[in-house]
């Protein structure tokens, strides 16, 4: 391997990994592949970029810590030359941590001196200017961020938000600077005081110097859009073989799952529910035990070949109000184990295609599904939307598999999802 990637959810993981397969004409990308959890064997060595999908995000310091240096090592065990610590581009996190606790962690198992936080992603509204993180042109803390229920964003400053979470100092390198090219940036990484510095990126093209002035870099941190410029300098030091997986479509009964509350999923559904077949899963009943697995297999059994999708989204108020009732942990683990056992069932019954929304909806299907198949490495397929690829699990009998993040993907993303599964591109 070449580059290895910890990724903090499982939506993150597909979106670096899409990134990663891709890179950039005319260079092309590197042969990628996404891992469900730390594996306990050695990777294919014909994998030249592996991406491992934690569900650390939201877990405490300490075990977030912990399994993000045990990927560190089996990354480097594969060979790898750089890291990246992948989170969201909208910096999801708390005042206590876990990205400052986790990049200082590995910063220090590596040995780096200077290390980048750059969670800007242009392409899908995601910029950093003077520090500062926009959505769509708003402040972070204006986006909708400040009502997410595990991880409320206060503060569009990622700066200042990132010094309350390590206790090393946190410098800037301004997009004036990165305007000047690969060359000024990897002179203002050079001279700056800080440790921890914060990347400024609006545009694709940023992203494309900042990729030149961090060729040689031993650990890098951002959104997915950091690792737009890196697989160059790979191809260019001819070690790359080029080239993602060939993906030729899935045919088969397929289903949605869908458990993220954000503006962008519930307009999905909403969409989604105009021509197709859908089940609000009512929390309070998965609580008591009325609503089970059996319900949802029961569903999409009778809806058969009609795209049919079931969900757990609702408005923020309804979300704190179900939180509140039954306890935020004990909502998130119920929902997690409906999901995840559902998709194992499904298949066992042969369903082909399966679409997910939601980072931690998508981390319990796509663990689930894998041990399911017997196939710790997942494969990158064509771009559904920007951030969103289909993965290929499995290989005697692959299924088709999506994981979108709860902002992320078109009003018809659901439909669209399955129709490029089945049709290869």
């Amino acid at each position: 391997m070449k580059i290895g990637v910890i990724a903090d959810d499982f939506t993150g993981a597909s979106d670096i990994a899409n990134t990663l397969a891709k890179g950039v004409e005319p260079e092309g990308g590197l042969r990628t592949a996404q891992f469900p959890g730390i594996p306990t064997t050695s990777a294919d060595k014909e994998i030249e970029a592996g991406v491992i999908s934690l569900k650390s995000r939201t877990a405490p310091v300490e075990e977030a810590i912990a399994d993000s240096l045990r990927a560190l090592r089996w990354l480097a065990d594969q060979g790898c030359q750089q890291f990246i610590f992948k989170y969201c581009s909208t910096f999801d996190s708390t005042k206590e941590g876990n990205i400052g606790p986790v990049a200082e962690a590995l910063a220090n198992e590596l040995s780096a001196q200077k290390v980048v936080f750059c969670p800007a992603f242009p392409t899908t509204g995601r910029t950093v200017c003077q520090g500062h993180l926009f959505v769509l042109g708003k402040p972070l803390h204006e986006s909708g961020m400040e009502n997410h229920p595990l991880t409320p964003m206060t503060d569009a400053n990622i700066r200042r938000w990132l010094q309350h979470q390590t206790e090393e100092a946190v410098g800037l390198v301004p997009i004036d600077t990165v305007k000047q090219g690969p060359e000024a940036i990897a002179d203002a990484l050079q001279n700056a005081n800080e440790r921890f510095v914060i990347g400024d990126a609006i545009s694709d093209e940023d992203l494309l110097a900042w990729g030149g002035a961090l060729k040689d870099a031993q650990l890098i941190t951002g959104g997915s859009g950091i690792a737009l410029g890196l697989p160059k300098n790979f191809v260019r030091k001819a070690s790359s073989k080029r080239g993602g997986s060939v993906f030729t479509g899935i045919t088969g009964p397929a289903a949605i799952l869908a458990g993220s509350c954000s503006g962008a999923t519930r307009g999905q559904i909403h969409v989604h529910a105009e021509s197709h077949p859908t089940f609000a899963i009512d929390v309070p009943s998965v609580m008591s035990g009325d609503v089970t697995t059996q319900t949802l297999l029961d569903f999409f059994e009778a809806y058969s070949g009609q795209a049919p999708l079931a969900y757990s989204s609702g408005s923020p108020d309804d979300v704190r109000a179900i939180q509140s009732q039954f306890g935020q942990e004990a909502v998130a683990d119920r929902l997690d184990n409906l999901f995840a056992d559902t998709a194992r069932e499904l298949v066992q019954k042969s369903y082909k295609r399966l679409v997910v929304a939601g980072g931690e909806t998508s981390g319990a299907v796509a663990k689930a599904v894998s041990e399911a198949l017997g196939s710790p490495a997942m494969s990158i397929g064509p771009e559904i939307d920007p951030g969103v690829p289909v993965l290929s699990v499995g290989k005697t009998e692959p299924i088709a598999l999506a994981l979108k993040s709860g902002n992320f993907g078109a009003p018809d993303f659901f439909a669209k999802a399955l129709r490029m599964m089945e049709a290869g591109k």
